[in-house]
């Protein structure tokens, strides 16, 4: 299943640079953990501060609940998401304490 998400980083070209240098190569545990979980692909694009992330998951493994919840007891997950939090920044759309949030689908060839 293809995932479409949205997120923001803060307008600050410096943390965008430093941003973006830690996604040219993520830590290895966080490649595992999200393997792990059913991600088979994931592309995230970026224009001005906007961010899309395109995740592509294997419905019999990918639980987002689950992920969600493994993401929370593993230190390193935990400190990962905590330092990218440093970059990033929610959508005027996001619910409070969520990060990337699912976009509509409204056109399809």
């Amino acid at each position: 299943m293809r995932h479409c998400l949205a997120l923001d980083l803060k307008d600050d070209p410096a943390l965008i640079a430093e941003y973006e240098a830690y996604h040219r190569e993520i830590w290895p545990e966080v490649r595992a953990h999200l393997v792990a979980h059913g991600v088979t692909a994931m592309e995230i694009y970026r224009l001005g501060t906007r961010m899309v992330m395109l995740m592509e998951t294997d419905d019999a493994r990918y639980d987002a609940e689950a992920m969600a919840l493994a993401s929370k007891s593993d230190p390193k997950i935990r400190e990962w998401e905590e330092l990218m939090w440093k970059f990033q920044a929610a959508t005027p759309w996001t619910p409070v304490g969520e990060k990337w949030v699912g976009m509509a689908r409204i056109f399809e060839l």
